[in-house]
């Protein structure tokens, strides 16, 4: 769904109050002072709270499943360069999405609304089922191994990549890296995480 300049605002500072307040902390009322409209656009654009939650599931899903697609399509990539690209991608994302991530996770352990987690299972389930197409390509060209738990080694990366960010003061800290700016700290994240990942992945798929 394409959605104009207004309806983005909206949705941008609904991802990050619902990230900063929780949902039930956050009202429309909040989150149309913020995006400076009033309630009646929140309405007349979303229907309703958990509406305009569900489209920002939507929307970030939309675009991981058309990137998947991508991938999935890439003559020139083999498939163990396509994991490290997916790896490449969510990365940034989880980088440049803080909130939503955050926002992500907050619902997932309280289980805020059972029709709001049931729709984030529905999107989880769909790009999964992609992913697995990506490991299959992987399993019948012959370059990884057969016995791969997909579930489990999304789970490291998401699991992975989430526990870094949310924990990424404590982790500069402790690595004695407060002399950094935050965009210089923001790209060593990255970077490690990158190196990890794609360490952990070529050993855990391929037959190398």
């Amino acid at each position: 769904m394409e959605y104009n300049e207004k309806q983005l605002q909206i949705l941008k500072i609904a991802e990050e109050l619902f990230a900063l307040h929780g949902f039930d902390g956050t009202s429309v009322r909040d989150i149309a002072r913020e995006a400076d409209v009033n309630v009646a656009m929140i309405s007349y654009y979303f229907g309703s709270k958990e509406k305009l939650l569900s489209a920002i599931f939507q929307r970030r899903a939309e675009t991981v499943k058309l990137e998947i697609e991508s991938l999935l399509g890439n003559k020139d990539l083999d498939p163990l360069e396509k994991i490290f690209k997916l790896i490449d991608t969510f990365i940034e994302k989880v980088i440049s999405q803080q909130s939503y991530y955050k926002l992500m996770i907050c619902l997932q352990v309280t289980e805020t609304e059972g029709s709001i987690l049931e729709a984030l299972d529905a999107t989880k389930r769909r790009n999964h089922e992609l992913i697995k197409k990506l490991v299959q390509e992987g399993q019948d060209a012959g370059v990884f191994k057969q016995n791969i738990d997909v579930p489990m080694m999304m789970t490291t990366l998401f699991g992975t990549a989430n526990q870094f960010v949310s924990t990424q003061k404590f982790y500069r800290r402790i690595s004695n890296l407060e002399h950094l700016s935050e965009e210089e700290f923001q790209k060593h994240l990255k970077e490690k995480l990158n190196t990890h990942l794609k360490g952990l992945f070529k050993a855990t798929l391929t037959n190398e």
